[in-house]
């Protein structure tokens, strides 16, 4: 059962994580966007050797577990290659970040796809270099068309954020297993409470995404 009187003890204790969550959050939002626009642009270069080796990328961090690849980062890569990729914080932020760039950049790269042709040869027609056609036409279009999918990452990485407990990391998932441990009858609190969380920090998450569908359906020109 949920104790009401539990609640007023384990709030304080899962406030700890929240900064933690949030911190992995926007650092892995703002790396897996990066990643996802490099790869994206990489896989749409006429350098085979690039697109090559981006699309091994996407396919390896596609294909695969991101706890995998998270423990790979944090523990394997030291062993086997003596590199090492910082505090358990950038292990998670990484791990993540790849892991999601590689899924976005295929919204990168087949948005940028779907812009009609004849608004690349009618910018060619203008004189237009391949970079201002790039940035003045087709980009801006493609912009538009990847909102929507990137607002549902948003919150996919927000979920993917409790895996960093795994690590150490002290994120709300985190205490939410020490508190469970300590008092198996208070479980049912822990969670509901530790669930409770990440739907109040997804709820700002799930607004910007509505915001970016209703600017997604502007000013795309069709095929």
């Amino acid at each position: 059962m949920i104790s009401i009187n539990a609640i007023a003890d384990i709030f304080p204790v899962l406030m700890k994580g929240v900064e933690i969550t949030v911190t992995v959050l926007l650092a892995s939002i703002v790396l897996g966007y990066l990643m996802a626009f490099i790869a994206g642009f990489c896989r749409l270069s006429n350098n085979i050797l690039l697109r090559k080796f981006t699309g091994f990328y996407v396919e390896v961090f596609r294909g695969t577990s991101l706890i995998v690849q998270l423990f790979w980062l944090y523990y394997a890569f030291p062993i086997l290659f003596g590199i090492e990729v910082g505090s358990n914080f950038w292990a998670g932020v990484l791990a993540i970040s790849l892991n999601y760039g590689a899924y976005m950049s295929e919204i990168v790269r087949s948005s940028i796809l779907a812009v009609a042709k004849g608004q690349s040869e009618a910018s060619t027609a203008l004189n237009m270099s391949r970079f201002q056609r790039m940035r003045l036409v087709i980009f801006p279009q493609a912009v538009r068309m990847m909102l929507p999918e990137f607002g549902n990452y948003l919150i996919l990485m927000l979920k993917s954020t409790s895996l960093v407990s795994l690590i150490g990391m002290t994120d709300i998932l985190y205490y939410g297993d020490i508190l469970r441990s300590s008092n198996l009858s208070q479980a049912p609190t822990v969670y509901f409470l530790v669930l409770l969380f990440y739907f109040i920090l997804a709820l700002p998450l799930i607004w910007l995404t509505k915001k970016m569908e209703s600017a997604s359906k502007k000013g795309v020109a069709s095929q």
